[in-house]
């Protein structure tokens, strides 16, 4: 592989400094010892386009999109897979070598990976799911479990407008709960998903009632900072199986490494670890 051939990839962000991903990219990259480099790029909304339009010129392969792109990323893409259009918002571009852009959404792949790496035991025919919040990362695990099966999704938001509007694009698996009564859904959940920020370091905790958990419901924090949240401490004392959000950051970037760099990565122990060292 000549210089010239070294693919280049990068993750745009505003701000980025807090993304894990290139952290993560510099694991595999040694791991699989593949030539290649990755790197965070911190772009305002008015440069988004200019700025991706830009970089296959540079000799970038690719590129992961977090907030606030997502939307942005999906409405300049040349073409786009099922998955992204669904979920209305894309966080993997792929540079093709006919000067097309293909943006992809592989959150909820991400999520569903983690789902069944953390739950070994866990299966779309288990029971309801219960969803808290109804923002952009409930839309990618709402699709993603209507996709592999699940039947019924109870989904509660602080706003009920947003969850009723998620229930339009998705149809009658889709029940809206209010959010007082948020606590309630989670007693017929056989899953309980938090894709809220609420419970972040930095942000409230999330009030919802948690004396409905009962023993083997499988619950999952989309947050991982901190990595054990309160809903997952209190659903573990509950005796419930809880999964972190970390693995959903680490799964989601298996597509994009493989499609940019030639070999599909494993998310084990010592992925998980060189993240959190």
């Amino acid at each position: 592989m000549t210089d010239q051939n070294i693919p280049l990839a990068a993750v745009l962000g505003h701000p980025i400094v807090q993304s894990k991903s290139p952290k993560l990219f510099r694991h595999w990259l040694k791991t699989y010892d593949r030539a290649g480099h990755y790197v965070p790029i911190d772009v305002s909304e008015a440069d988004f386009q200019s700025v991706v339009r830009t970089m296959p010129k540079m000799g970038f392969v690719g590129c992961n999109v977090t907030a606030p792109h997502k939307l942005a990323a999906l409405e300049l893409a040349d073409l786009a897979t099922d998955r992204a259009t669904l979920i209305g918002a894309a966080n993997t571009l792929i540079f093709r070598k006919d000067g097309k852009i293909h943006a992809d959404n592989t959150d909820g792949y991400g999520f569903i990976a983690n789902l069944k790496q953390g739950a070994p035991g866990w299966a779309p025919s288990i029971g309801p799911a219960a969803v808290l919040g109804a923002g952009g990362a409930a839309r990618a695990v709402i699709a993603s479990l209507i996709e592999v099966g699940v039947q019924e999704i109870l989904l509660s938001n602080r706003t009920r407008p947003n969850a009723e509007a998620l229930k339009s694009s998705f149809g009658s698996k889709v029940t809206v709960v209010d959010w007082v009564q948020a606590g309630n859904m989670l007693e017929n959940a056989a899953t309980v998903i938090n894709t809220t920020s609420l419970g972040m370091q930095g942000k409230p905790e999330l009030r919802v009632p948690l004396d409905g958990l009962r023993r083997g419901t499988v619950v999952t924090d989309l947050v991982y900072a901190p990595l054990k949240t309160h809903l997952l401490q209190e659903a573990e004392a509950a005796g419930c199986v809880v999964v972190d959000g970390l693995g959903m950051l680490l799964h989601q970037a298996v597509p994009g490494f493989e499609r940019w760099f030639g070999v599909r990565p494993e998310v084990d122990v010592n992925t998980r670890a060189a993240i959190l060292s």
